[in-house]
Formats: structure tokens, C-alpha cells, sequence
């Protein structure tokens, strides 16, 4: 512990002279300066305009993969042409291609990319090389839109309003962009200088090239912007905009039918040059997708993903940490009832209600990125009900709760940062509080080729007692060149607590890792890329000391000349769980086990596409192995239509877990288990705006129990005969038909139909008909939606008043 203080403490007091020692940025930047005009384009995919003839020209672009700094071929020139006016920049991009009939433009829901062909944007208003914002087209029309930064890549939850249409010629295609200024961020300058890129791939040679060289041997994709200029007097609109939106279901439970109707709104507001207020009043988010749930037998809590549009877009500072699981706001209450002997709950516990919810974001000219997240929940009340006198009472499960999140990023040298996160919850009366605070360090030189980190977490949980908890980690890593490597180490003590608005998952441990990889830059004669790496972890439990786990693994990874990719690799494991036993002290030894796998993808540009995988688990026990073996299908029936299958079949053998406990004893139960999940996928894209898409999932897993025995202090399982728990079956079956439209920008309607069952048997080894019988025959959950939200852009809906009056 005293060697990871010291070296946070010795890194964070390295910040001043570390930036002053940096090698000077030897990146070569492309410029380009551009014109105003007075007369705007019409957006239609034709540059015909007079404005076009005299606009500035960016070409000469190089190739990023697969042979990265080759100049681009002639056939396959990209020229690209920019203005600006009072209310916004646009860009005529003309790709040139010798067989336009060949283009690749399959059609796809916005923000989506499938078998096509691209022209990307990339504009960074700061001209900081730490955030962007990427506008792509397809040659069918389609939209996508992401935020992009240096550490978290692409965020293509972010939504903008901005306008674009693409053309097929005898020529290649164009594109004609418009991006307001009210979907930008920059400084408030007279003369403005922004970074920028751009990025086009052909899919069916998969070339990708880019204006200003990206080089691959060191580095993230937003050090290499290049230079746009010219862009002189311009003021930003007020940019505020506002998302009502309008929703009604009808839910069929049990052959009872609801009906509801709600309302409510999404505001979005720049403060000013750098930062967005966003808020959402009322929020509905009934038509987000199911959840994969599983039968988890595991010590820790299923983590799903966040699928709500106002926690998922412009969320890239609040993930700094990973103290931020944006699933508790709105979760389950954070106390069970309190129900006596002759008492029942009345109902079941639902969710608990999200009053509101606001988030404040963005970055200074200076590169300090700032973050404030608020939200608000309903108290939570459960009705129970005495089971002899009909009396019934509430009780309170969840008070009236405030959430919070605050971020300070500070970035330097391009590639650098220092962070302060904390979150904190509040809960009225005397219910459970929680704070968590870090301060990560993260430092790369300006030539990328060394990268050092570090960070401290600390946990406050009071909930009738007061516990702290700390996290501690640092690493080196070279990040440069065909080798690379990485060594670094993690603490975490046994009290470290974030779950009231983060994800612990284990503590109690300390944990060495280190690894060595090695790649290919350019291609071979049969190969386009190869990545190679070697891994080694070492752990061990703090309190108190006891060996914890030895790993040490290898893998490989390959793309050939047809773009099929494929790989393998190999894992040596020996461990001792200290959470299986789910009694703090007590741990479960693990036989050694070596775990072999492969893996393949088709290549993804032909219409039939398959995947598959497939491990082996071989335990040092006698009986005991696991397969895990997945298979994915896919066929292109049109540029509208696809289908899609993703298929699961997963068996553990003589695994051992726990069964249960009493004062004296912890149960080990010994059960093969078997896991089947199957999920089907339809999407038919009638245009660039209007979507139908066809999801459906089934989970099936079954647990055969076939001994138990009692846990001992040194990890070993004795057999017992006085303990036992029946077998179990576990199906999930979820069905969602979707229509969305987007009908207008920023606009959407979306009809939903979800069909949901699922069922929780004592008994196992069912065949096939009679279990889809059984699960068919539990209550189904049909539910209906009609949801509509409309973008109003304050401006616009100004001058709209203006003329009317």
C-alpha cells in the first residue's frame, strides 16, 4: 500500500515539470482557409450552385488502413469543398469512384452504419485534439452523429439537428452538409481556428483515408486534426432547444388491461461558448429495449446496460472513474418491506419514479471539461396486507432521494488529464447516504509514445454505521510501435462501497498485471493485421493476507486479404474465490484450470456473414469442464431487408457454488449446469427515415444439483447428507416489434410492441415441448406504445413568430 501512495503522490507533484519537459509535437497538420458567402446552397446532394465554384478545395487524402500513409489512388480521389455563412458551415464532398453501380448503401436506422460506404466530419471547434464532433453520411442518405474524445472514443448516443443528402452519379457520389453553429462548440473569437478531419471509407475494398494523415504507429485519431481557418465575425445563436414529447400504453397483464397517458419535455440550453445545460421534466422511458436477464448464481448483481437516451448521450465525463452507473437512478428501492409472519405484499416492488433529472457539460478553451448531474426520485411506498384481519399498511422503501455527480477534467499537452469525480446520494429521514471521490492522473508525452497512471477512490457509506473504503491503482505503459507494453497494480479494500450510484463488484484484494503485445503496422503478403499478446495477473486478498489468483494467458488475432478475421488463445488459471461463499473471511478453493479457444468472422461485406467461437474450460477435478460455444448468422436479403440469428449454448459440468448457509455451516452445491439462448433479429428499412426492426429472445438455462458438502476454513468442500435444495429452470422470452419515423429533424414517432414471460421452476430436465408449454402458460405482458417527441429549435420558432406577426 505504502508503494502505491508513493507513487500516486510522486506523479501527481511530476504534473508541472512533466509539461515542461514534453517532447515538442512533431504531428504534421494540413491548413486549409475558407470563404464566407451570402447566398446559402440548396441541400440536395448537387453541387451546382455558383457558391461551390470558387469554395476551397481540401484533397490529397492518405490512407488509413489497410496500408496506413499510402497516397490515395486517383480512381479513388476525394475532394472536398467548404463555406460558411452567419448560420452555419458547410461542406460538398465529392467521391470519386470508377464503378458507382458498386457502391455499398445498405439502408440502416440513423446512427447506425451497416455494409456502406461513408463520408465523415470531424470538427473540433477548440482545436484542442481532445474533443470533437463527428457528422457521417451514407450514400443512401442515412445520418450518424457522435461526440468523439481521446479516452472514450466514440459517443454515438449524442444526437444533432443538422442537415445533409447524398447522390449517386456516373462519377462516384456527393454529399452537401449543412451543420449550424447552434450543433458546434467553440470560442467566443473574432478569428476562429478549429481542428479538423475528414474520414472516407469504400467499403468494398474496405480502404479507409483520411484528409489529414493518421499515423498508427502511436497516438488516438483526434492528435491528428487538421487546420480550418477563415472563419471570421460570426455569433452563435442561442442555443436552446426543446423535446416535448407525448406517449400513451395499453398493458395486458394477466388478462387485465391498463391503459396510461403521459407527457413531458427534454430541455437543452447553452450556457455559453463551452457549456450545455440539458434537463428532462417527467421523463418517460417505457419503449426502451429489454433487458438480457439471466439466472444469475453468482455473488455478485447482473449489470446491464443503460438503454435510457438521456443517460446514454453526452455522458463521456460523468464515465470518468467508473463511479457512475447511471442504472441505480430509477432502480429498485434500496430497502426490502419489513413483513411480518401473517403479512403479504400486496403487488409487486416496482422501480421507483424519476422526478427529474439534469446534467451540465463541457470543456473551457483552456481544456478543463466540467460535469454536474442531478437527479430527483419519488418516495416509494409498498402496500402490505394482514393475512388474518384484512388490514392493510404502508411502508416506505425508498424516501424521497437526491443523486449527484461532479466531474472537474483538466486536459494538458494534447494527451494529458488530472480528474476530480464525486457522486453522492442523499436519502430523506434515515435511510442509507453515500459518498465516493477520486483524483485520477493520466499522463502521455506529446510524442505518444509513454503513457503513466494513477488513481485514488475513496467510498463513504452511512447507513446506521459509517464505513470508508479506498481503491487505489497506478501503471507505466509504452504505447508506441509495433511493441507495446504495460505493468500496473490496484488495491482495494475490503469496506470500498459505490453501488448506490456506481458498481463495486471485488474488493478485499490486490492485484499485479502485467502484459507485452506485438503488432503488424503495415500488411503482409497475407495478412492485413496481427496482434499478439501475452498477459500475466497476480492477486492476493488484504484482509488478511491469502493467496488469491495466478493467471497467465496468450492470445492472437489475425486479418487476412479477404477481411475474414479470426484468432485463438490459451489461459492458465489457479484461484481462490473470495466472494462465492458470500461470508466475509471465508473462501472457496478453485482447481487449476486451462482454458483454450478460437474464434472466427466472415468476412462482413458479403450478404451472408456467420461468426463463431468456442472455449474449453479443463479443470484439475475429475468430471469438471465447461463449453461455451456461440455461433452468429447473418443475410443481407436487400439493401431494405436483413436477418440476423445469434445463438448460445453454454454446459458447465460438476461446477461447484453456493447453496445457501445457516449459523454454522456454508452449503457448496456440486451441479451441472446447461445454458441455451437463442435471438432472432429482422430489420426492414423502408428509406432513410422510416424503420421496421423485429427483435426476439429466449433464455433457457437449467441447474442439476448433484451433491453438497460443507465449506471448511482452508477453502476445501467436506460432503455432507443433510443439506440439499431442488434443481432449477430458468426461462426468459422477450419480443420486441418496433416502427420508428423520424418525420422531421430532431422529430420521432415510434410505435412499439413488446411481449414479455418468464418463468422460475423447482425441477429440471424438461424436454423441449413442455417447457415452451409451461412458459406459454404463465402470465404474459403485452404492452402497446405510441410515443411522438418534436424538436423545437428556439430560433427557429422565433422567426416563425416574427413573420406570422
Amino acid at each position: 500500500m505504502k508503494f502505491i501512495f508513493t507513487t500516486l503522490l510522486l506523479s501527481f507533484l511530476s504534473v508541472k515539470s512533466y509539461a515542461q519537459t514534453v517532447e515538442k509535437d512533431s504531428i504534421s497538420r494540413k491548413k486549409i482557409t475558407i470563404t464566407k458567402i451570402n447566398i446559402a446552397p440548396k441541400i440536395d446532394g448537387i453541387l451546382d450552385e455558383e457558391v461551390w465554384k470558387n469554395a476551397s478545395v481540401a484533397k490529397n487524402f492518405v490512407e488509413f488502413q489497410p496500408q496506413n500513409g499510402k497516397a490515395e489512388a486517383p480512381e479513388f480521389r476525394t475532394e472536398v469543398k467548404i463555406l460558411y455563412d452567419d448560420t452555419g458551415i458547410y461542406f460538398g464532398a465529392k467521391m470519386y469512384d470508377p464503378e458507382p453501380d458498386k457502391i455499398s448503401k445498405e439502408l440502416v436506422e440513423r446512427d447506425n452504419v451497416g455494409n456502406d460506404d461513408f463520408f465523415d466530419v470531424v470538427i473540433n471547434g477548440y482545436n484542442d485534439k481532445q474533443q470533437s464532433s463527428e457528422f457521417m453520411v451514407l450514400p443512401n442518405g442515412v445520418q450518424f452523429d457522435a461526440k468523439m474524445t481521446n479516452d472514450y472514443g466514440e459517443d454515438s448516443n449524442w444526437s444533432a439537428v443538422w442537415f445533409s443528402a447524398a447522390k449517386i452519379d456516373n462519377d462516384g457520389w456527393t454529399v452537401e452538409m449543412k451543420i449550424p453553429y447552434s450543433e458546434l462548440r467553440f470560442p467566443k473569437k473574432d478569428i476562429q481556428e478549429w481542428g479538423l478531419n475528414f474520414v472516407r471509407l469504400v467499403q468494398r475494398t474496405k480502404v479507409k483515408s483520411t484528409w489529414n494523415f493518421i499515423d498508427n504507429k502511436k497516438g488516438s485519431f483526434l492528435l491528428y486534426d487538421g487546420v480550418l481557418s477563415g472563419i471570421e465575425n460570426i455569433k452563435p445563436p442561442v442555443r436552446l432547444s426543446f423535446l416535448p414529447y407525448f406517449s400513451t400504453y395499453v398493458n395486458n397483464y394477466d388478462g387485465k388491461t391498463s391503459t396510461s397517458v403521459n407527457g413531458g419535455m427534454d430541455v437543452k440550453y447553452g450556457i455559453n461558448d463551452a457549456f450545455t445545460l440539458d434537463t428532462t421534466l417527467i421523463p418517460d422511458f417505457g419503449q426502451t429495449a429489454f433487458d438480457d436477464n439471466i439466472l444469475n448464481l453468482g455473488p455478485f448483481e447482473q449489470q446491464f446496460s443503460e438503454k435510457r437516451s438521456f443517460f446514454t448521450e453526452g455522458t463521456e465525463l460523468f464515465s470518468k472513474g467508473d463511479l457512475f452507473y447511471s442504472r441505480r437512478v430509477g432502480d429498485y428501492p434500496s430497502r426490502d418491506p419489513n413483513i411480518g409472519e401473517d403479512e403479504s405484499l400486496v403487488g409487486n416492488i416496482q422501480k421507483v419514479k424519476l422526478f427529474n433529472a439534469t446534467k451540465i457539460s463541457g470543456r473551457t478553451n483552456k481544456g478543463l471539461g466540467i460535469g454536474f448531474f442531478n437527479a430527483v426520485t419519488k418516495k416509494t411506498e409498498v402496500e402490505i396486507k394482514n393475512d388474518f384481519t384484512g388490514e392493510t399498511r404502508f411502508e416506505t422503501i425508498e424516501p424521497l432521494a437526491n443523486y449527484n455527480v461532479l466531474v472537474f477534467d483538466q486536459r494538458f499537452n494534447g494527451n494529458s488529464s488530472v480528474s476530480l469525480i464525486n457522486t453522492n446520494v442523499t436519502r430523506a429521514g434515515d435511510f442509507r447516504d453515500a459518498n465516493a471521490t477520486a483524483i485520477l492522473l493520466d499522463l502521455t508525452d506529446k510524442k505518444n509514445k509513454y503513457n503513466v497512471y494513477g488513481g485514488y477512490r475513496g467510498s463513504y457509506v452511512k447507513d446506521g454505521t459509517s464505513d470508508f473504503g479506498t481503491n487505489i491503482n497506478a501503471g507505466i505503459k509504452k504505447i508506441f510501435g509495433k511493441s507495446n507494453y504495460q505493468v500496473g497494480v490496484e488495491a482495494i479494500s475490503k469496506d470500498y462501497n459505490i453501488d448506490d450510484l456506481g458498481y463495486t463488484g471485488e474488493t478485499n484484494k490486490i492485484h499485479f498485471n502485467g502484459n507485452y503485445g506485438y503488432r503488424i503496422l503495415q500488411p503482409t503478403k497475407n495478412f492485413n493485421n496481427i496482434n499478439w499478446n501475452f498477459n500475466v495477473n497476480y492477486e492476493r486478498r488484504l484482509d488478511t493476507d491469502l493467496f488469491k489468483a495466478f493467471e497467465i494467458s496468450t492470445n492472437v488475432n489475425f486479418q487476412d486479404k479477404k477481411f475474414r478475421n479470426f484468432g485463438g488463445g490459451l489461459q492458465y488459471r489457479k484461484e481462490n474465490d473470495l466472494y462465492e461463499p458470500r461470508v466475509f473471511g471465508k473462501y472457496l478453493s478453485v482447481p487449476a484450470y486451462i482454458n483454450p479457444w478460437i474464434w472466427f468472422n466472415s468476412d462482413n461485406r458479403k450478404k451472408f456473414t456467420y461468426n463463431f467461437s468456442t472455449d474449453y474450460y479443463a479443470y484439475d477435478q475429475k468430471g469438471r469442464n465447461r463449453f461455451n460455444n456461440q455461433l452468429d448468422l447473418s443475410y443481407r436479403i436487400s439493401d431494405h431487408f436483413s436477418l440476423s440469428y445469434d445463438g448460445k449454448y453454454n454446459v458447465s459440468n460438476q461446477e461447484q457454488g453456493f447453496a445457501g448457509k445457516n449459523i454454522n455451516n456454508i452449503y457448496i452445491g456440486t451441479r451441472n449446469r446447461n445454458t441455451v439462448i437463442n435471438g432472432l433479429t429482422s430489420k426492414y428499412t423502408i428509406n432513410n427515415k422510416m424503420a421496421l426492426s423485429f427483435s426476439l429472445r429466449h433464455y433457457y438455462t437449467e441447474v442439476n444439483y448433484k451433491s453438497f458438502g460443507t465449506l471448511q476454513d482452508d477453502g476445501s468442500v467436506s460432503p455432507t447428507n443433510t443439506y440439499s435444495i431442488n434443481n432449477q429452470t430458468y426461462n426468459s422470452w422477450n419480443v420486441d416489434l418496433r416502427y420508428s419515423w423520424w418525420f422531421a429533424p430532431g422529430s420521432q414517432l415510434t410505435l412499439l410492441y413488446q411481449n414479455a414471460a418468464q418463468n422460475y421452476l423447482d425441477y429440471s430436465k424438461i424436454n423441449f415441448n413442455k417447457n415452451f408449454n409451461n412458459l406459454f402458460n404463465e402470465p404474459m405482458n403485452n404492452t402497446l406504445s405510441l410515443k411522438v417527441t418534436y424538436y423545437i429549435d428556439y430560433n427557429q420558432a422565433k422567426n416563425w413568430f416574427k413573420k406570422k406577426n
